[in-house]
C-alpha cells in the first residue's frame, strides 16, 4: 500500500546517527545520502521492500512532529523491540507512553515500544502476537 514514509528532522546528521542505530537493529543498512533538487539533505533507508526517509524540510522552516502521527516499525519479537527501544534512548531518543511490553486488548495482543526521535517524531516498534 505504501511507497515510503518520510519525516522531517531539524539536525540531519544527529538524526542519521539515531536512525542508523535503531533501524540497524531491524536489519537496515545505514542511511544513504541523496540530496534533492532544491539542496536539502535526505537519507534513505531501504529494507524488506520498504523505504524510510529522513529529510531537511524543503521549505527551510523548522521540522515539527505531527500531532497524532506515529511511524511504526515491525519487529520480529519482544527482544528485538526492547533492543530497538534501548538503542533509541542511547542515541538521543526519548521513551514515551507506557514502558515497552505486551498490551492485552482482549482478542488482540500487541507488543509495543514508543520513542520520540531527537526532532520529536513519534515512533513505535510493534509485533502483533
Amino acid at each position: 500500500m505504501f511507497s515510503h514514509v518520510m519525516v522531517g528532522v531539524n539536525n540531519i546528521e544527529e538524526a542519521k546517527i539515531f536512525y542508523d542505530k535503531i533501524l540497524g537493529v531491524l536489519g537496515s543498512s545505514p542511511g544513504v545520502l541523496s540530496p534533492n533538487l532544491t539542496g536539502q539533505k535526505r537519507y534513505f533507508y531501504a529494507h524488506n521492500n520498504s523505504m524510510f526517509v529522513i529529510t531537511e524540510p524543503i521549505d527551510n522552516n523548522k521540522a515539527t512532529s505531527g500531532n497524532g502521527m506515529t511511524v511504526a516499525f515491525n519487529v520480529e519479537n519482544e527482544e528485538e523491540g526492547n533492543l530497538w527501544h534501548k538503542i533509541g534512548i542511547e542515541n538521543g531518543g526519548v521513551s514515551i507512553e507506557d514502558p515497552p511490553g505486551v498490551r492485552d486488548y482482549g482478542e488482540m495482543k500487541i507488543y509495543l515500544a514508543y520513542l520520540r526521535d531527537p526532532s520529536g517524531n513519534k515512533l513505535c516498534a510493534i509485533k502483533r502476537l
